[in-house]
């Protein structure tokens, strides 16, 4: 029976008995760098805390910095994610591309598309590294960044090209498969707004900006780790993350309950607002 048909019969059983029980869980692949590989098992335990039952992630491949061309190129015996996409094992795929257009996000979904006709591939709108789009696409490494002194208006005009960029793949990768196959999950758009509120000061235990990256190039601290999470959990189940408990990761954190709540909120502004979500009539 495919995953369709059984969501459908899920969705009248819960009907004819007046309730609304989670749907059943989906079976992720992910591939993609060190912005994004982390995502996978936190959204597992979103899940788990959902109630979603059967959530799983099937393959997982990383390189660091890689474009989606990378994971594609790789050997067939090493190639674990082409190989659960081959077997239709996979519902959803994740993609990180550091730079786009990418012609692997298409070859990605065709194969998916060629034995699980309803595959999901999202397609992952990261944080410009450095704060700045030049910097990374001439391989520059920069030794200290000023993340502090940055503005709303400054953060949101150096994110404003690359933003640009990934639309137009994730709508020209739709155009030629025919169809909304690949969702954008805009994670970047969410670190923007997560960064204007600690400006504001009011982000619960986040005092600087700085406090939310381990290094010049933008490697996360865990409230970005729970915020890119959630954005995924969003897209992937179409439902806000409100409400679900603490990751481990924030449960560290003195301020992590107010915080966990603020991220969820901002996950879902950022999901439900974007046109590419594929979520925004659900919420």
């Amino acid at each position: 029976m495919s995953f369709r048909r059984l969501a459908c019969l899920w969705a009248l059983l819960a009907a004819a008995l007046g309730a609304a029980p989670e749907p059943p869980g989906l079976r992720v692949a992910t591939a993609g760098h060190s912005f994004h590989v982390w995502m996978a098992p936190i959204v597992d335990e979103l899940a788990k805390g959902a109630g979603i039952e059967g959530h799983r992630t099937v393959a997982s491949s990383f390189i660091g910095g890689s474009r989606t061309a990378q994971h594609w190129d790789l050997p067939d015996e090493r190639n674990k994610v082409k190989s659960v996409l081959s077997e239709g094992g996979a519902d959803v795929l994740t993609l990180s591309p550091t730079l786009v257009p990418d012609e692997a996000i298409l070859k990605f979904a065709q194969l998916g598309l060629a034995k699980n006709p309803a595959i999901k591939v999202t397609v992952q709108q990261s944080w410009v590294p450095y704060d700045d789009l030049a910097f990374w696409v001439a391989r520059k490494k920069v030794a200290s960044v000023d993340r502090d002194s940055k503005t709303a208006e400054q953060l949101r005009a150096a994110h404003a090209d690359y933003f640009r960029l990934v639309d137009a793949e994730v709508r020209n990768v739709n155009a030629k498969l025919g169809r909304e196959v690949v969702r954008l999950v805009p994670t970047g758009s969410a670190v923007l707004a997560l960064r204007e509120r600690v400006i504001k000061g009011e982000a619960p235990g986040v005092a600087k900006q700085s406090q939310l990256f381990s290094d010049p190039l933008g490697h996360p601290t865990e409230p970005i780790k729970a915020l890119n999470s959630y954005c995924h959990f969003a897209v992937i189940y179409g439902r806000s993350p409100a409400g679900l408990p603490v990751p481990k990761g924030l449960q560290r954190m003195s301020e992590g309950p107010k915080l966990n709540s603020l991220l969820q909120q901002i996950a879902w502004e950022a999901v439900s607002a974007h046109p590419l979500a594929g979520v925004q009539a659900r919420k």
